[in-house]
């Protein structure tokens, strides 16, 4: 691969998602509608595979296309499918089942037993997993943390506390839960609840965009939890607590980013083809957001790149910023070019505005990807175009 293309055994895996992204495209209007429905979608083959993406060798089979395999366990396999798949729906690539960002706690700090338990079950069949950082009145400030993983009875522990904001809450059958164990950056700790304990309790938030995706609260009240669910128990504290989150938001932040360019991506095809004979400046400016969405596109992949190099998440701020800042950009004008009565007009315009709108929050806002940024520039960790 060269700084700002695919070889071949990722193109195919991007043709491949894009055209499973037609299955999605036609779903989402109906998941938009009413959420619950995401069963009636788990066989169609985008959504399918995403059950198992993630999931490394050994558990699960690989995708293959081809003479090519894949088990979705880099961040460039991860971009290149997800934005494919999110230019048919976003909402649906989030509510699909699967290992997500829980996953790649697990990379960060699962043991033997961890692992299997977990994996194996994902693997099994159609399985929902959470990551549970955000709290209210406190945002997703892992140093700010009040939910506590106090000492039960029989060598186990009480997890006691409550999240907000949490994507696939109240469907999820693992939740991977940021909880505090003592005052401190040493005393966060990541344990993974199911959900089917008692004292385990989610209900969807109401939402504009990413309806699919069933943002949820959670309320923790005593939820038992067993040794072996305490994630990096064979690791220091330093290494399980506040730096596994920086380690899954660093490997994660360019699939975030591969969202919003894929919202961006699918408006400026909608747009393109609804306006195919614009002339003057309204040609101009459609060439100029395609020109972007390929620069950002450009941008992600060196950010994912870097990802499965380093580690580092510094490129991948860049990234992310720059994507949600286009999704916003394209959809707005995408509007404008469509006439004054656009979102009415056009639902798929519609939904892919309110869309678009969820991706800024979702990792962090752009002023915290700005901060991050900036501080990797001060410590001579990366090199961006900021222009």
């Amino acid at each position: 691969m060269n700084a700002y293309g695919l070889d071949a055994r990722l193109t195919a895996l991007g043709r491949q998602a894009y055209e499973w992204s037609a299955d999605l495209r036609a779903a989402a209007q109906a998941l938009d509608e009413e959420p619950d429905s995401i069963e009636d979608f788990l066989d169609l083959p985008g959504v399918r595979c995403l059950g198992t993406f993630g999931i490394p060798p050994g558990y699960a089979e690989p995708l293959t296309i081809g003479r090519h395999s894949y088990h979705g366990t880099t961040a460039l396999e991860r971009v290149v499918m997800t934005e494919n798949l999110a230019r048919g729906d976003m909402g649906l690539v989030l509510a699909a089942p699967g290992v997500s960002m829980s996953g790649v706690l697990m990379e960060q700090l699962g043991d033997q037993e961890q692992r299997d338990r977990f994996y194996g079950a994902v693997a099994a069949s159609p399985t929902w997993t959470s990551f549970a950082l955000t709290e209210p009145d406190r945002g997703s400030d892992a140093s700010a943390i009040t939910t506590a993983l106090r000492r039960g009875g029989d060598g186990g522990f009480l997890l006691t506390g409550a999240k907000r904001y949490i994507g696939n809450g109240c469907r999820a059958r693992f939740v991977s839960v940021l909880a505090r164990t003592r005052p401190g950056p040493l005393g966060v700790t990541a344990v993974l609840v199911d959900t089917g304990r008692p004292g385990y309790r989610a209900e969807p938030l109401p939402t504009l965009g990413l309806r699919g995706a069933r943002l949820s609260a959670v309320h923790l009240d005593d939820v038992e939890v067993e040794p072996w669910q305490v994630l990096g128990r064979h690791l220091s504290p330093a290494r399980r607590g506040i730096w596994s989150c920086v380690q899954v938001f660093n490997r994660l932040r360019p699939t975030v980013a591969a969202l919003a360019l894929g919202v961006a991506a699918a408006t400026h095809d909608y747009l393109a083809e609804r306006r195919r004979f614009a002339t003057g400046t309204d040609r101009d400016r459609i060439e100029d957001l395609g020109i972007r969405i390929a620069a950002t596109r450009a941008l992600v992949h060196r950010a994912a790149a870097d990802v499965d190099a380093t580690g580092r998440g510094r490129v991948a701020s860049a990234a992310k910023a720059r994507a949600c800042a286009l999704a916003e950009d394209v959809t707005l004008a995408a509007c404008g070019l469509l006439g004054p009565a656009a979102r009415a007009n056009h639902p798929v315009l519609d939904k892919l505005v309110r869309d678009a709108r969820g991706a800024e929050f979702m990792e962090g806002t752009r002023n915290i990807q700005h901060l991050n940024l900036f501080q990797g520039l001060l410590a001579n960790e990366t090199e961006v175009d900021l222009r």
